[in-house]
């Protein structure tokens, strides 16, 4: 019952490939990426009560031992009385029956609390299940699935035949027991935990010396220090500690801090256990891709939305077309880029990239791209190269095409099919205050309509411009250190998982700050990259090797360009409440 969630649904989906598993579980996760190699998450479990009490029970007995042998005797008398009710059972379900509805239904209630205490007995005393709760794994999981099986199958053979339909349900229920049992069987011969004693004599001076070991998951943590780069060690340790387990394996080599001491480490684990972690979080499936077209054109459904609020009063379907084309078009032109830039880089790195999702919105059209990486990163580098890439080439692009549209018109308030922004669009969005800063404000303090500005319209900006600065505005927003976000992964890159997440939970609490200041795009943006896009990326095998100062540069300069595009400033983009009518909505 305490993974029964975790591998009955992980059963129902099965590999054909043989080197794999005949039956692949689908719903176990090993605690791999967990902050703290020292410390791995625990798995979800249905019976939170059982852990509670049964490590209360740990505690107590060290403290007093006499009193463990009185939890012990209550124990055995609990047992003894779940046992006399199990051997009463057809009585008691006879005396139900003849007691009416009413009795019927006290009487189920009854043997459902009978049937959960002596569940919990039955788990405190559990050697699998303690064995599996001191170090989650998927070897563990499937003893204790197994187990659980066993004694459901003894529990459907005791019950009696009240009725053809109940006996027909009784046996199918066996039938899916005994064929989830086999699945488990099948399983078990393919994850198993590997050897840590084995795997010792593997580790050397000409590679990675080993001092201490611990076990993790399935495999284990080795604490020592590399003795070559991390690119001549790997390939021969790998191949060493395949031989020495019988499976493939795969490493990561990482630096852990404990007490001001920074301890080198290579965590080893089963190959099988990885792809399978893998391929269940993976998004290249049918259902990904026709997720990833329905935001596609949803997002350009929002951009031509979003276009039409920038028309002068009047416009003809003519004018619309004229006005929306080129704002598409410069959209598309810099999500095109940073996608083939993105994954050209990823291509470089050996990385396999989840399809790309784009974010729709209804402000500034599109809020930027996101995808998952569905292979293991090999170093450090391709972590900060990746989303260097997207956002380095997205801000290129973009500057391009604002610089362009300023030498062809001569102004970014020029151009013969100008959009009209209203200075509406600027409230509670101090985020966009980059963008009225280069187009220049609709009116002056005391209200006066300026000269780059037409009154009762709103200043005029080129459509390229304008997709332009909206573009460097978006790929900022990608930039904040949160999560899964591009600027996350940077971070992570750059400073470590430890420091990545500090800066992730200060940066969403000023995006908080901003919402409760009155800034809906501070407000939406939070959320998602908060709930959305937020944890850490999946750490890289080499954490060891550093990055360089050029790639640190690269950061600097990135934060630096981030920073300048959103910092607020007073150009008239503040507002008292984030409920005022949005700029479509209201007139100048």
């Amino acid at each position: 019952m305490a993974s029964a969630s975790l591998v009955t649904s992980l059963l129902c989906s099965s590999s054909a490939s043989t080197s794999r598993s005949a039956a692949v579980p689908r719903a176990i996760r090993i605690p791999l990426f967990s902050k703290n190699l020292y410390k791995p998450s625990l798995w979800p479990l249905r019976s939170s009560s059982v852990v509670r009490r049964s490590l209360q029970q740990e505690q107590e007995e060290r403290a007093d031992p006499a009193s463990s042998v009185a939890v012990a005797s209550g124990e055995q008398q609990q047992e003894a009385t779940a046992s006399h009710h199990v051997g009463g059972e057809d009585d008691a379900k006879a005396s139900h029956h003849a007691g009416g509805e009413g009795g019927q239904e006290e009487g189920d209630g009854e043997e459902k609390r009978r049937k959960e205490q002596q569940q919990e007995v039955d788990w405190k005393s559990d050697e699998e299940f303690k064995k599996f709760m001191g170090n989650p794994s998927i070897e563990a999981a499937i003893k204790l699935e197994k187990k659980r099986a066993d004694r459901k199958l003894r529990e459907l053979d005791r019950e009696p035949d009240a009725n053809p339909v109940a006996g027909l349900l009784r046996g199918l229920a066996k039938d899916q027991l005994a064929r989830e049992k086999q699945r488990l069987e099948l399983a078990e011969q393919t994850f198993k935990a590997l050897d840590l004693n084995k795997l010792k004599s593997c580790f050397g001076y000409d590679t990675f010396f080993a001092v201490d070991v611990r076990r993790f998951g399935d495999g284990g943590i080795f604490i020592g220090n590399l003795r070559k780069p991390v690119e001549e060690v790997r390939p021969k340790l790998e191949k060493k500690i395949a031989e020495a387990a019988g499976t493939e394996v795969t490493l990561w080599f990482m630096e852990e801090k404990n007490d001001d001491i920074t301890k080198q480490v290579c965590m080893v684990q089963p190959k099988a256990e990885i792809d399978l972690q893998l391929e269940i979080t993976k998004l290249s499936t049918p259902w990904g891709y026709l997720s990833a077209v329905a935001l596609a054109v949803t997002t350009f459904g929002t951009i031509a939305i979003m276009s039409g609020f920038f028309l002068k009063p009047g416009a003809t379907f003519d004018d619309y077309v004229s006005n929306v084309l080129p704002l598409f078009g410069g959209f598309l032109s810099i999500l095109g880029v940073s996608e083939i830039a993105t994954r050209l880089t990823a291509a470089k790195y050996g990385v396999k990239l989840s399809p790309s999702f784009l974010v729709p919105s209804n402000w500034t059209g599109c809020l930027g791209v996101m995808n998952n990486y569905e292979s293991l990163l090999p170093n450090k580098k391709a972590l900060f190269d990746i989303p260097v890439a997207r956002t380095a080439s997205a801000y290129i692009t973009s500057l391009v095409l604002a610089v362009s549209a300023f030498i062809a018109d001569g102004s970014f308030n020029g151009g013969e099919n100008a959009l009209f922004v209203r200075p509406e669009f600027f409230y509670n969005n101090p985020l966009l205050s980059f963008v009225q800063v280069v187009i220049g404000p609709y009116a002056d303090e005391l209200g006066n309509v300026l000269p780059n500005a037409v009154e009762g319209v709103g200043v005029p900006v080129d459509p390229l411009a304008f997709a332009g600065l909206l573009g460097i505005v978006v790929t900022s927003l990608n930039l904040l250190p949160i999560g899964r976000l591009e600027g996350g992964r940077i971070a992570q890159a750059l400073f470590g998982r430890g420091t990545a997440a500090l800066l992730s939970v200060g940066t969403s609490l000023l995006l908080g700050v901003g919402a409760i200041c009155g800034s809906v795009l501070c407000l939406a943006w939070g959320l998602f990259a908060t709930f959305i896009r937020g944890g850490e990326e999946i750490p890289a095998q080499d954490e060891i090797t550093p990055l360089g100062s050029d790639r640190y540069a690269w950061g600097f300069v990135l934060a630096v360009v981030c920073l300048l595009t959103l910092f607020p400033n007073g150009g008239g983009t503040y507002s008292s409440s984030f409920l005022g009518e949005p700029f479509f909505r209201g007139g100048i």
